[in-house]
């Protein structure tokens, strides 16, 4: 199993229409507690990050926050966290996200949550590191994405065993069971399962 210590989740300073987001995030983020890790994320108090923030915080997890000064009024940086980090631009903000985490997570959120996501599939694929990716399947928000990955795949655009970076599932259990499992190469995993459902 691979050992996991810090885990980077990446969702929306919005809560979104459907209280099932801000229930995942608050999943997530008991489970986190109970496993004993310490929450990486982008240093909001609003939307789902706020509500992961806080779920952790008030089960005395601690909570490593990264955010740019330019967003620390819009975002509303948190207040209460264990760490918070201000940097200068977002990439810095990435950066240093993914220097501290050991495995990234994806919750609901907008451009900016699928741009932190994709940009840490992209790493892994071109081998700039071998820490898992997992997305948590919320309702059925991510399900035209992951339609439109498997049609890539189809038409020849994306290779099936790049697909297969994106780990996914539908509890926070399943999905972190999986990113522990992440053998650190796409080549390793059985052929044909990209770990989705469960």
């Amino acid at each position: 199993m691979r050992p996991i210590e810090r885990l980077c989740v990446y969702c929306g300073s919005s809560l979104g229409t459907d209280p099932v987001f801000a229930e995942a995030a608050a999943a997530l983020g008991e489970l986190i507690v109970a496993e004993g890790l310490t929450l990486v994320y982008g240093g909001a108090s609003v939307g789902l990050m706020g509500v992961l923030a806080d779920t952790v915080l008030a089960a005395g997890g601690e909570v490593i926050g990264v955010i740019p000064s330019w967003l620390v009024e819009s975002e509303i940086a948190h207040p209460g966290l264990s760490e918070l980090h201000v940097v200068e631009t977002m990439q810095e903000r990435k950066r240093l996200m993914a220097e501290l985490s050991d495995a990234f997570v994806a919750l609901p959120g907008g451009f900016g949550t699928l741009e932190e996501l994709f940009e840490a599939v992209t790493a892994s694929q071109v081998g700039l590191h071998t820490k898992p990716t997992g997305l948590l399947e919320v309702g059925d928000f991510f399900d035209s994405l992951l339609a439109f990955l498997d049609h890539a795949v189809a038409v020849g655009v994306l290779r099936a065993e790049n697909r297969r970076l994106l780990l996914t599932a539908s509890s926070p259990r399943a999905l972190l069971d999986r990113l522990r499992s992440w053998p650190g190469r796409v080549d390793q995993l059985t052929p044909g399962t990209p770990g989705r459902r469960g």
